[in-house]
């Protein structure tokens, strides 16, 4: 039997999309996308008015300095870093890291390294690590990734609590995924994960508070990202489809993103 699969948008129709439900910005990433296919969204940005967004995957200090320069194009506030050169060691760990600071401070660009998986920031535990040896380090927290990464119970228990705090404490932007101790992106309307949106709205409230404590004018914006990713992050059944719309799932996180900013800054 002939499975019917829904043609792909063409670029130009997701950004009348993204803009048409009123999201501020657009992401890109150059994990998914080569740089000629991101270099030709930039008509788009300008097109619709949206904010830029860009995840780059150095591969080496230097690998991150044309993403920096992309991302002045798409009108980005910072760039977000998956940084794809992973040394064992923490000793060795540090200089790439301030290497990669070091660029950004020559472009004129800020970088948050992102929480995430198959990267310098794979492990929660070396994270912290790098937080308190590289002061000037800012994240952007995903935090499906170290649920998975440290297949955490939930409620996670004190020691791994007060870690999550210390990413909290660090980040300047977050990302909206709901994960489960074995699973990256659970379906958010589920019964049986409710205790895990319960958790991640309640790290999102907390990584909020910690960020308006720090920015208190209006000209800082704070970042949520609604990122989910297609199969293998989505589940699927067993024919290859989904089990959940993640459009619509996006909308969701928008509007648990506002609800908790509106909880954190009811002035605004």
């Amino acid at each position: 039997m002939n499975k019917l699969v829904s043609p792909e948008a063409s670029t130009a129709q997701k950004f009348d999309r993204v803009r048409a439900a009123g999201f501020d910005g657009m992401a890109i990433d150059l994990g998914d996308l080569s740089f000629s296919e991101a270099e030709a969204t930039v008509p788009h940005f300008a097109r619709t008015g949206l904010l830029g967004g860009l995840t780059a995957f150095p591969k080496s200090v230097e690998d991150l300095r044309p993403a920096l320069g992309l991302a002045r194009r798409i009108n980005a506030s910072y760039v977000v870093v998956i940084g794809q050169q992973m040394p064992v060691k923490l000793s060795e760990m540090i200089p790439v890291i301030e290497g990669w600071l070091r660029v950004a401070e020559q472009e004129g660009m800020p970088i948050q390294f992102e929480t995430h998986r198959n990267c310098i920031t794979n492990d929660l535990f070396t994270t912290v690590q790098l937080l308190d040896a590289v002061p000037a380090m800012r994240l952007a927290a995903d935090l499906s990734h170290y649920v998975v990464d440290r297949e955490m119970p939930c409620p996670p228990p004190g020691p791994l609590q007060s870690l999550i705090t210390k990413i909290l404490e660090r980040s300047d932007s977050f990302q909206g995924r709901v994960a489960a101790r074995g699973q990256i992106q659970i379906p958010l309307g589920f019964p049986q994960n409710a205790k895990w949106v319960e958790l991640f709205r309640g790290w999102w409230r907390e990584g909020f508070m910690a960020w308006r404590a720090r920015h208190r004018t209006d000209d800082d914006a704070l970042v949520f990202l609604c990122e989910l990713g297609p199969p293998d992050y989505a589940i699927t059944a067993a024919d290859g489809r989904e089990l959940s719309d993640r459009w619509e799932e996006a909308l969701t996180l928008s509007r648990w993103a506002h609800e908790i900013w509106r909880e954190v800054c009811p002035e605004k």
